[in-house]
């Protein structure tokens, strides 16, 4: 509670340096408004149900995005992790490939699957997926030999010790990827939405209420939401990693 206080505290004075700049005259109304007229139009947008379903829209992607990510990482990780000659064999595809801004595909997914849902689903798992893997395969290289030494002493099969060693090892560097992952596959989603014009989700909300140049305050207020969004995920995964993990420290790191 005290945590969420200080941060409430900091977003609060960032919120009154906002209007104190505003209302001083040292940015122009019109082109900045102050956050009491966008917190009035978030107010007001979340009472809209047509704005309602472009938030769900977009949770819903990101969600979907996120399994797959997960579907697709953990296992990859967990084969690259522990089969060496394999990784050292896919090592200069990866890093060719995750280097590439998902942005700078959107005209490639355009092109092969549309403009809808899959669309952005698609690039936020491609952006999605490498923070997970590559913490997988760090997790699994950063075993302690004593613990792989001991179950090998003790006829441990290679199956068993990936259950029963490499897994609870792994878990919380995993999970820290996963929180990492979550940002951005939020952030790819509106994005996506915002330069592919989506049919639903805020960043189609935010495209058409910026060609207006009299509704700022909207384009502010879905920005706000969004905001919001990714917050709540990423406070909810750090306070059930902290749950689940108190043992380790890991899911306090961020190795990517």
């Amino acid at each position: 509670m005290t945590r969420l206080l200080r941060n409430l505290t900091g977003l609060l004075g960032f919120f009154l340096l906002w209007e104190v700049v505003v209302r001083a005259g040292l940015v122009d109304k019109l082109f900045l408004p102050p956050p009491s007229d966008v917190l009035v139009r978030v107010v007001e947008l979340l009472g809209d149900v047509s704005f309602l379903r472009d938030v769900i829209a977009t949770v819903l992607a990101w969600a979907i995005a996120m399994g797959i990510s997960v579907a697709i990482a953990i296992p990859a990780g967990l084969l690259l992790g522990s089969v060496p000659w394999l990784r050292d064999a896919t090592r200069s595809v990866i890093e060719f490939l995750r280097p590439i801004p998902s942005v700078a595909l959107i005209p490639l997914v355009l092109l092969l699957i549309g403009s809808g849902p899959e669309a952005k689903i698609t690039l936020a798992v491609y952006a999605a997926v490498w923070p997970i893997l590559f913490n997988t395969i760090y997790a699994l290289s950063e075993i302690d030999p004593v613990l792989t030494e001991t179950a090998k002493s003790y006829g441990t099969t290679k199956t068993r010790m990936l259950t029963s060693v490499a897994l609870p090892h792994a878990a919380p560097f995993v999970f820290t990827g996963i929180r990492l992952s979550a940002s951005i596959a939020l952030i790819l989603v509106v994005s996506t939405e915002f330069l592919a014009g989506a049919a639903r989700g805020i960043g189609q909300f935010i495209l058409e209420a910026s060609s207006n140049s009299s509704q700022l305050d909207a384009v502010l207020a879905g920005t706000v939401v969004a905001g919001i969004i990714g917050y709540v995920i990423n406070e909810g995964l750090e306070r059930t990693g902290r749950r689940l993990f108190r043992w380790s420290t890991a899911d306090a790191e961020a190795t990517t």
